[in-house]
């Protein structure tokens, strides 16, 4: 293996890719989005009824939210429930991306005849953030990633008689592409059927007719064993009209309703713009956007000569774009089954591709690891802790941080290492993210082992930012009867005390909370705040971080009776 990514820089890289998706995979403040939250309390309580089907939610409107696959695994990896943590949740969805990145490996290393372009394909997919951000927590992206690119990535191993199997690709297509739909939603199979019809469209060298004739059946096969699959879920579910409700008109085709005035108007302006949707997909690529960026420039300068692998990649990527353009509510996470292809065509490219985009990530993780250095020293020197305890790390977390740094620098100036730091420097800054927020994974953001027994089987009240947070906190107090109120709320102590029997509420750091006499602190944690107003971000630049980052959630025994509350409704659902 030569050129710049040479095997000594990919047996690292891959010893870091493994170890930073491992890695704090337990922690709950591993870059996610929301849905984790739903999708737990769904598996819990589909678990809590003992039978697969029909799904189970306490939240209004979420429940047949998803098909049935990912909550069944959920339902496997904890046990029915009786193993109930994230690890077990999660680690599912990761052995889904890492088989992503190996049959990348594959079909990239076959087509192109070099070990070195395969795996810089599968590392460069891991290393993209979406892929690190999406590909590890309890979500549905992992699962449909994967069923959704192997049909085509087998295309690219196989080559030309892949193409021309009458029943066995298209049985194998269908199969996936259903698992996918089975995952994911139904609508994924547009997209899907676009990419292979332009694939058969393209090998029979752009012929409609020769298209129509060899290859139409095979597509139809496709669609119908796929929409087959999905169709399970009708069949097996007792209650098919609220699948029919709640999924397939609810969850799917209000998707094409206007997002503000009309529909034309947001396609060309506004958040939910086909400009933000590339925006948004570029950005999946993370800290190798610009990378990205200048890949597919090369590609569009280069284009007529392109190789026909190359040719099928775009044109999986395109189908996808259109099709994902079409509904008013447009994300770059859609596109996620498209992202393969990208790092793909990055790998194809990596020794043309000039420096710069490279030094731009170079700088990107240079920001991040200082950005975390000066939190960490700021929190490790302020006093405002107190009785909290102390904001203290494991010596192999500094240790982690120099040997980022120095390796920042060194792919700053030194240009035949610029390309492979690069690459490694994403993995090191995601595992230094992990690392800095370690100490809210011990015991200063944890109750202790008394508070947690205390609180045994009793209506404890928490605050809720999003729909189902209460799954976070049934992994900080299990086995308490969890209710949710207002998050904007958590700070006004007279009120929350005279409401509720027990309850969460937060102080800024090193405050103690002006109780009742009546009143008992049963617990009490730091905890990181999740949203802040533009005066608290200004301040913490200024190095007021722990006054505004974090604060201290004191769990308080109160005189309030239970049969007040009971009934008012849950702010978690």
């Amino acid at each position: 293996m030569r050129g710049s990514f040479t095997l000594r820089y990919a047996l690292l890289a891959l010893v870091l890719a493994v170890f930073s998706y491992l890695y704090g995979l337990d922690s709950r403040f591993a870059p996610k989005n929301g849905d984790e939250y739903p999708y737990m309390h769904i598996v819990r309580m589909t678990a809590e009824s003992g039978n697969w089907l029909p799904l189970q939610s306490e939240m209004d409107g979420i429940k047949n939210t998803k098909p049935p696959l990912i909550f069944w695994q959920g339902i496997v990896s904890t046990g029915w429930a009786n193993e109930w943590t994230l690890a077990n949740l999660r680690w599912p969805n990761v052995l889904y991306t890492g088989l992503t990145a190996f049959l990348l490996f594959l079909a990239v290393r076959r087509f192109s005849g070099k070990s070195q372009t395969g795996a810089l394909a599968a590392l460069v997919w891991l290393s993209f953030f979406a892929t690190y951000r999406y590909g590890r927590p309890f979500l549905t992206d992992p699962p449909e990633v994967f069923w959704l690119t192997a049909p085509f990535l087998a295309l690219l191993h196989w080559g030309k008689s892949t193409f021309e199997s009458k029943f066995l690709f298209p049985l194998f297509a269908g199969l996936c592409f259903g698992l996918a739909l089975f995952a994911k939603s139904f609508a994924y199979i547009v997209p899907g059927s676009l990419a292979l019809g332009l694939y058969y469209w393209n090998l029979r060298q752009w012929s409609i007719p020769q298209t129509l004739i060899r290859d139409l059946y095979k597509l139809i096969l496709i669609v119908l064993l796929a929409l087959g699959v999905f169709s399970l879920w009708f069949v097996l579910d007792p209650q098919p009209d609220a699948v029919w409700r709640e999924f397939v008109l609810g969850e799917n085709a209000g998707k094409f309703a206007a997002r503000s005035s009309n529909y034309l108007l947001d396609l060309v302006w506004g958040g939910d713009s086909i400009w933000m949707l590339i925006v948004t997909s570029l950005a999946n690529a993370g800290l190798l956007t610009f990378v990205l960026i200048l890949t597919l420039l090369q590609c569009w300068k280069g284009r007529r000569f392109l190789n026909a692998e190359e040719v099928l990649l775009l044109l999986l990527i395109a189908a996808f774009f259109i099709v994902f353009s079409l509904p008013s509510q447009r994300s770059g996470r859609y596109l996620l089954p498209v992202m393969p292809a990208f790092a793909a065509l990055i790998a194809i490219h990596w020794e043309q591709l000039p420096l710069w985009g490279f030094r731009i990530a170079l700088v990107l993780q240079g920001i991040i690891l200082a950005a975390l250095s000066w939190i960490a020293f700021n929190l490790k020197m302020s006093d405002l802790m107190g009785d909290a305890g102390s904001w203290t790390y494991l010596p192999i977390h500094w240790w982690l941080m120099i040997i980022a740094f120095v390796l920042v620098v060194i792919g700053l100036f030194r240009k035949n290492q610029t390309k492979a730091l690069a690459l490694i420097g994403c993995f090191l800054s995601y595992c230094a993210l992990t690392s800095s927020l370690s100490p809210l994974e011990g015991q200063l953001g944890r109750f202790s082992a008394q508070t947690i027994a205390q609180v045994q089987g009793k209506e404890v009240w928490i605050p809720c930012d999003y729909r189902a947070k209460d799954e976070e906190y049934r992994l900080l107090l299990p086995g308490a009867q969890l209710h949710g109120y207002l998050a904007k709320d958590a700070s006004n102590l007279e009120v929350l005390t005279k409401a509720y029997p027990i309850v969460a509420v937060h102080t800024p750091v090193g405050t103690l909370p002006a109780i009742c006499e009546s009143c008992q602190i049963v617990g009490q944690r730091m905890e990181m705040r999740a949203r802040h107003s533009n005066d608290e971000i200004k301040a913490m630049l200024m190095g007021q971080v722990g006054e505004h980052l974090f604060v201290m959630e004191y769990l308080i025994a109160t005189p309030a009776s239970n049969a007040d509350v009971l009934n008012v409704k849950d702010a978690c659902r």
